[in-house]
């Protein structure tokens, strides 16, 4: 085992959920409560990885607090008939850290009990814990406190610890803690947000079998 914790961001990092899912439902949302707004699917990527998702709404399509929970909850009825599927590959680094030992836990912008439906619903192993949404503001990405609590948690020290994310958010949580991250790549193929991995990361990776090989 290279790590003795590998952290998992959800969306786009595990499953394939964007593209399926979020992003047509943000467009539905714009659809019903701006009527004339758009959002390309490149624009939903490039704006989710910088400034994120909250500072989009409110700063490119003016959304008011209330407007803001009014999204939340017709995104969460989207998504509870919409089920994303894993990246093929996936399942086994994750089985393969259980078996040897180690430690699966994921940090997400995601909910807590969506992330293990999907995880029940592709056949992931039972994370070891989930920080998601439902924390409050500062304990969530990409405040430091689900790494601090993660080691705190588990006993281990910050090499112990691999970040495998696909957006800054995740990038800067790890930044913030000195934990190691991983970037990857796997959900687009968006020049910007990949040249900013690259020179940024400690490690990119393009393809899940990169991954794989990496943490083997």
């Amino acid at each position: 085992m290279k790590y003795k914790c590998l952290v998992f961001d959800h969306d786009d990092t595990v499953v394939n959920s964007t593209a399926s899912i979020h992003y047509p439902s943000f467009q539905a949302f714009l659809d019903r409560y701006l009527p004339g707004r758009t959002c390309s699917l490149e624009e939903y990527f490039i704006k989710n990885f910088h400034p994120g998702f909250l500072p989009m709404c409110r700063q490119e399509y003016g959304m008011s607090e209330e407007l803001l929970e009014v999204e939340g909850a017709f995104w969460r009825e989207y998504v509870k008939d919409h089920v994303p599927v894993a990246y093929p590959g996936v399942r086994e680094i994750m089985e393969r850290q259980k078996r040897e030992g180690g430690l699966v836990c994921v940090v997400s912008h995601s909910f807590y009990d969506n992330i293990l439906r999907d995880y029940s619903a592709n056949s992931l192993p039972e994370p070891d814990a989930v920080f998601g949404w439902e924390q409050p503001p500062e304990r969530r990405k990409p405040n430091a406190w689900p790494l601090e609590e993660i080691m705190r948690r588990f006993g281990l020290e910050r090499g112990d610890l691999l970040m495998i994310d696909d957006l800054k958010p995740g990038f800067d949580m790890a930044a913030a803690c000195g934990v190691d991250f991983a970037g990857v790549g796997w959900s687009n193929d968006i020049e910007p947000i990949e040249a900013f991995m690259r020179r940024n990361c400690t490690y990119y990776f393009k393809t899940v079998p990169e991954l794989a090989a990496f943490v083997k």
